[in-house]
């Protein structure tokens, strides 16, 4: 029998009990979608590719061919991948407002005085744990709309200054994330706002599906870059999940231009917002309630997605739910790099595949190599999905060791 649980996380492997209409969501995902995405984003002025970091040295240490990093913390100047997901989203839905394919708009003439008098002042609301809503105000403000923002209890009063500064009209609610969702979505359809989030359910399923093709973007300048430098791709990609619309969105890219050969995908989660790891346990759809509590804000959510959830049945080998020790144990490896490998400036969210791997290959060497075929051949990419927006945080656990770990 294979161990399930170690002393600070829990695996499961994928039951991929197919459900419906998986492979249709994955044709959202090909190259020609995902290929008129990016010119969007890319239209604006501070675009930029962010770096895909090698890891040589750590590479060493852990006895694997290659570790790369795509490090999302300098994304737009926001220190997170979020406004990936919600730029697209808002751009698509004005596009649609304007009857006109996403692809030929740009930021420019979105916000031309012929544009702005057709489209009118739109207010657009969101839920958020912090990087999200400031990508989605950040966006909103850049098109000359409105934002509205929420955050769930205990959220970082950093991060909602940062929201404000954006300027979004943002507070922090007395519930958790998924309530906070319900809220949002109650004041949009009373207000007449619209509501940018990457949970979908029935009825409210376009814009987590924008959402997604805007983080899926990411897949494709990762490829790009690798192709242009004509080096192997990964042979793993570990990915964070909450709702689960960013790992979906990268694994299904990955699955797409890889087809049955794609890398083997496996999700990390937090242990006090595991539902991926619980539906992969038990081969059906789960959810978390309560509190959510753990550092891992950006990943604190207790519902899937459920087209993120058919997605990843459908493409990841497996789900790993960590303890809070694991997330700070990769901003410390990240923040203080072997070598002359670059240093990292990772949050909670971002650093906890990082520190996952770390533990195991520590830890657990023989389990690493047996049960996730992880050698001397293999090729690892992570994606660093935030940078230190709590910078506070970032020195409790870095300099002072909050959260340690032994092993």
């Amino acid at each position: 029998m294979i161990e399930n649980s170690f002393m600070h996380v829990k695996w499961a492997v994928n039951k991929r009990i197919q459900p419906k209409n998986a492979l249709k969501d994955l044709g959202h995902f090909s190259y020609e979608k995902i290929n008129n995405v990016l010119p969007f984003q890319k239209s604006h002025k501070n675009y930029s590719n962010t770096p895909l970091v090698s890891l040589h040295h750590l590479a060493n240490e852990w006895n694997v061919e290659a570790v790369q990093v795509k490090d999302e913390s300098q994304r737009f100047g926001l220190n997170a991948f979020k406004v990936m997901g919600g730029i697209y989203a808002i751009g698509q839905y004005l596009a649609k407002r304007l009857d006109k394919p996403v692809e030929e708009l740009s930021f420019e003439k979105l916000t031309s005085p012929e544009i702005k008098e057709r489209l009118g002042n739109i207010t657009f609301i969101t839920a958020t744990d912090g990087n999200h809503g400031r990508g989605v105000a950040w966006a909103a403000r850049e098109l000359g709309q409105q934002s509205v923002v929420y955050m769930p209890k205990g959220s970082s009063k950093a991060r909602l200054a940062a929201i404000r500064k954006e300027g979004a009209h943002a507070g922090i609610t007395n519930v958790n994330y998924d309530e906070t969702v319900k809220l949002c979505a109650r004041l949009a359809e009373e207000n007449g706002w619209v509501l940018i989030q990457d949970t979908a359910w029935e009825g409210y399923e376009d814009i987590p599906l924008w959402i997604m093709q805007g983080y899926a973007a990411i897949a494709l300048e990762i490829i790009e870059e690798i192709e242009t430098n004509d080096v192997q791709p990964p042979t793993h990609i570990f990915l964070q999940a909450g709702v689960g619309s960013f790992a979906a969105g990268i694994a299904a890219y990955f699955a797409q231009y890889y087809g049955a050969d794609h890398p083997t995908i496996i999700i990390v989660e937090p242990d006090q917002a595991d539902c991926f790891y619980r539906s992969f346990l038990t081969g059906k759809m789960k959810t978390v309630t309560g509190n959510l509590d753990t550092i891992m804000a950006g990943l604190a959510c207790g519902v899937p997605n459920e087209r993120a959830y058919r997605i990843l049945i459908n493409t990841a080998y497996a789900a790993f739910s960590c303890n809070d020790a694991i997330a700070a144990l990769g901003m410390r490896v990240l923040g203080n790099p072997v070598g002359d490998d670059r240093k990292i400036i990772s949050g909670e969210s971002g650093a906890v595949t990082l520190g996952l791997l770390h533990y195991l290959f520590m830890a657990y060497p023989r389990f690493a190599q047996e049960h996730l075929q992880l050698d001397k051949k293999s090729r690892i990419l992570l994606i660093n999905t935030e940078g230190d927006t709590d910078k506070q945080r970032y020195r409790d656990i870095v300099w002072k060791g909050a959260h340690s770990i032994r092993f």
